[in-house]
């Protein structure tokens, strides 16, 4: 077996062979954003619900982004701009603790946050159709699609920042939105609206996104040849060992590695918080 790991080979010499065009998507503008997300409510259906107002305090086990939805729309009277609001669902695992010497019990509840950027990207004034079929059609051409830009967000696992028990009207209102079907089904039922008698969560959350706005564009590149592997496909063993032999020894895990001489100890003088973009 080779021992080369490189994907591809090309030419050693290099030389520019020809130009080509490829259609890919070119970033016309982006953002980058540095969110501090104060006492959003955690939702909870109503098993977590219950829960939750039996406990007396909450720590947070870890957060994720269980999706983002995403909407562009030209900007009035600014041509080439575009308004891309996003709405962001997160997914919050707790431990509440209900009694002193007691194990905490696991709940999971949804945080959504609302967000707006606008960003540039250029003006398009046809229509796009494709040749390409969809699954069990007659080679079909798709329909015309409207020709938008694409927006793309990209997030940072959040960091949880701290988690309180509270009253409802103490965190931060939450988007207008429906929380889709396949998130409810992803959290066992339907989520139940806290009255003033229940109890409730505020987390807060730090979020960094990179938001950038894409066209779909036709761009003259040079071409030196083309890419042929050289990395030989291992069929896998049925002896699991052979396997594992193969696996370099994980020397970092057991040494965490240590400041550099050329490092500083500490920079975040560069730090900002830009906030939301209207």
């Amino acid at each position: 077996m080779t021992e080369n790991f490189s994907t591809f080979s090309c030419r050693e010499n290099n030389q520019l062979k020809e130009q080509v065009c490829i259609d890919a998507y070119r970033v016309y503008d982006s953002c980058a954003d540095k969110d501090c997300l104060e006492n959003l409510r955690v939702n909870f259906n109503e098993a977590g619900q219950h829960v939750i107002d039996q406990a007396n305090s909450v720590r947070v086990k870890n957060v994720s982004v269980i999706t983002t939805f995403i909407d562009i729309e030209p900007v009035p009277f600014r041509r080439g701009y575009y308004s891309i609001d996003m709405t962001y669902f997160f997914e919050v695992n707790l431990e509440a603790f209900l009694a002193p010497s007691v194990m905490p019990a696991s709940v999971s509840g949804l945080c959504v946050f609302g967000k707006k950027a606008v960003l540039y990207g250029s003006e398009g004034n046809v229509r796009i159709f494709s040749s390409e079929y969809g699954t069990n059609e007659i080679d079909i051409q798709n329909t015309s699609l409207r020709n938008l830009p694409r927006a793309v967000v990209q997030i940072a696992d959040p960091i949880a920042l701290s988690a309180k028990l509270c009253n409802a009207c103490d965190c931060r209102p939450q988007p207008q939105c429906r929380v889709p079907e396949c998130i409810c089904r992803r959290f066992g039922g339907e989520f139940v609206r806290p009255t003033p008698n229940n109890r409730t969560v505020a987390v807060t959350l730090g979020l960094f996104t990179i938001v950038q706005i894409e066209r779909n564009v036709q761009m003259l590149v040079p071409a030196y040849d083309f890419c042929i592997p050289n990395k030989e496909c291992v069929t896998s063993t049925d002896n699991p060992c052979d396997l594992f032999r193969r696996i370099e020894f994980p020397t970092e895990e057991f040494f965490p590695p240590r400041l550099q001489n050329d490092e500083p100890a500490s920079d975040c003088g560069g730090c900002t918080n830009r906030g939301e973009q209207s």
